[in-house]
């Protein structure tokens, strides 16, 4: 007879650039709980602080903790959900993903169709693209530019190029505007020189700036760009995670301009899960393909180098998940 063990494998953040693979009590499902055996998770920007230290931080945290962009498949549920079956194939908004099994509640967990058997699907990563580009509110006929082309830009180039805008793409790495590209940007331009991204900008807009400007780096001199780049009366958006001080923004020139600057970070689970619902209909259905994005893939014991590549983004990185 099989025998079952109740433990699995999770990683632990004991100090700052410190993990340890430790083994630990599967977690329970409460009555609404869902108990997901992990496929994989996908590796986030926002799980850098914690990797690097910051002074607000206790360590050790819990197990699996950051790991928040998980997918699997059902392997219990508490005895007030009837909405999942054991074996189903599903991603879920929990915040302790990067270990064997994880749980959240039911109205964190957001079915995959067959149709995605076997992808690699961070669903909480592909609802925040979605998110954001839904409270950029971008159009047909628009001019977008979106600086910083990583998973989230690249995602936001390929969905405001199919909603009809004239995307220009701004980004540091080669291979990220050869992505960019390949995702239906229009224009591409290297993040070097302020003064001559402005000029080549104005040149493509006839003078007028961008209707659209995503930030999508995090970092002070991007921020003071998108600024730049937005037409008066046009819209702002921040989808970069600053998280390393304070930053200071020029409020002459949002004021001038009457700029509408949006925060496109979700804090409330329902929206998250709401993007989630939507990234998976738009992927299932083709409109929407992030597979050439997943560029590195690492193993639970190796989730140390997953981390530090995250921070250093080599040349071909745009994002990486650990297998489970």
């Amino acid at each position: 007879m099989e025998k079952f063990s109740h433990r699995m494998k999770a990683a632990v953040l004991v100090s700052p650039a410190k993990v340890e693979i430790a083994e630990v009590a599967i977690p329970e499902p409460g009555p609404t709980g869902v108990r997901v055996r992990l496929h994989g998770c996908g590796v986030c920007g926002s799980n850098l602080p914690l990797w690097e230290g910051r002074p607000w931080f206790k360590y050790p945290n819990t197990p699996g903790n950051p790991g928040h962009e998980g997918w699997g498949e059902v392997d219990a549920v508490g005895d007030q959900v009837s909405q999942f079956r054991k074996g189903e194939r599903v991603a879920l908004l929990s915040y302790n993903a990067f270990a064997e099994y994880d749980v959240a509640d039911q109205e964190a967990v957001v079915p995959l169709p067959g149709s995605l058997n076997g992808n690699v699907f961070p669903g909480e990563a592909l609802g925040c693209a979605v998110n954001v580009f839904r409270r950029s509110n971008i159009q047909a006929g628009q001019t977008v530019a979106i600086i910083g082309i990583g998973f989230l830009g690249a995602l936001l180039v390929g969905l405001a190029a199919n909603a009809g805008a004239t995307v220009i793409a701004i980004s540091r790495r080669p291979f990220s505007l050869e992505t960019a590209s390949q995702f239906g940007a229009e224009f591409l331009i290297p993040m070097d020189d302020h003064q001559q991204i402005i000029g080549k900008v104005m040149e493509i807009t006839k003078g007028a700036g961008c209707d659209r400007v995503i930030e999508a780096v995090g970092l002070q001199w991007p921020l003071d760009l998108a600024a730049e780049l937005t037409r008066e009366r046009g819209r702002l958006i921040i989808a970069g995670y600053h998280q390393d001080g304070p930053r200071q923004v020029n409020m002459q020139l949002w004021n001038w301009r009457g700029l509408d600057v949006i925060n496109a970070h979700e804090r409330e689970s329902k929206m998250y899960v709401e993007g989630m619902r939507s990234a998976v209909e738009l992927v299932a259905s083709g409109r929407l393909d992030p597979a050439p994005l997943y560029t590195h893939r690492f193993d639970l014991g190796n989730i140390s180098n997953a981390l530090n590549t995250m921070k250093e983004r080599p040349e071909t990185f745009l994002k990486g998940w650990v297998a489970l």
